[in-house]
């Protein structure tokens, strides 16, 4: 059975596996965050995944975003991410986009969702996403990398806060730098997207997630916080 493993777990079981099937969840960004993101939520058997995403992939991308090959550079990555995953599950639901998420957009491209994965490399898209889904009343799992660090959070569940109760408005330019200007460590995306998935799963099959607290960790040395807001 494809999904025998993890339905062993106590707190999944068949139950909790009939979930998963029956989601939808939507991943803004098919990038260094999105790429571990789509590629375990649909390993794990969630039944309808949509990506919105409207860049191309790059020869940079390849070090980090391991869905993507270097005879696929100056694709669409919605597009070839979408035909990968395809392959691996064919029996998935699958609604990929490419288009860039604003503020106008936004409420339609992630309206129907139970869940919202926010992979986006900053903060204007990431207000528009919060924004949308309180508004949607949709949680949202909120990840972001730089260097050796991440964060972790998740917004608007069961009356949880939202993205502007951690940042009422968004840093200054200099304060919020991002991979392009400071890079990051290969692994490091796949770590903190394995965790957003890790995050979403628990929260579509019900389990404790976090709630009004932002995961800070350091993977140089291994630091691991949790600051509640």
């Amino acid at each position: 059975m494809l999904y025998g493993r993890q339905m062993l777990v106590p707190e999944i079981g068949a139950e909790g596996q009939l979930k998963l099937a029956g989601a939808r969840v939507m991943v803004v960004g098919a990038g260094g965050l999105g790429c571990p993101v789509l590629q375990y939520l649909n390993g794990a058997g969630v039944g309808y995944i949509g990506c919105v995403d409207f860049d191309h992939i790059e020869m940079h991308n390849l070090h980090r975003q391991i869905l993507f090959t270097p005879d696929q550079v100056g694709q669409s990555k919605t597009a070839v991410a979408e035909a990968t995953l395809r392959q691996h599950r064919p029996s998935g639901h699958f609604d990929f986009a490419h288009v860039k998420l604003t503020r106008t957009n936004a409420p339609d491209l992630l309206n129907g969702y139970d869940l919202v994965i926010d992979g986006s490399d900053n903060f204007n898209t990431r207000y528009a996403v919060s924004d949308a889904c309180r508004q949607l009343d949709i949680p949202v799992v909120y990840g972001s990398i730089l260097g050796f660090e991440g964060q972790l959070a998740v917004f608007g569940h069961q009356g949880g806060k939202t993205l502007r109760a951690l940042f009422p408005s968004p840093p200054p330019p200099g304060n919020a730098p991002n991979c392009a200007e400071n890079g990051v460590l290969a692994t490091l995306p796949g770590i903190i997207g394995l965790l957003m998935a890790q995050e979403a799963l628990k929260l579509l099959m019900e389990l404790p997630v976090l709630h009004n607290q932002l995961i800070l960790f350091n993977t140089l040395n291994w630091q691991w916080r949790t600051l509640s807001f």
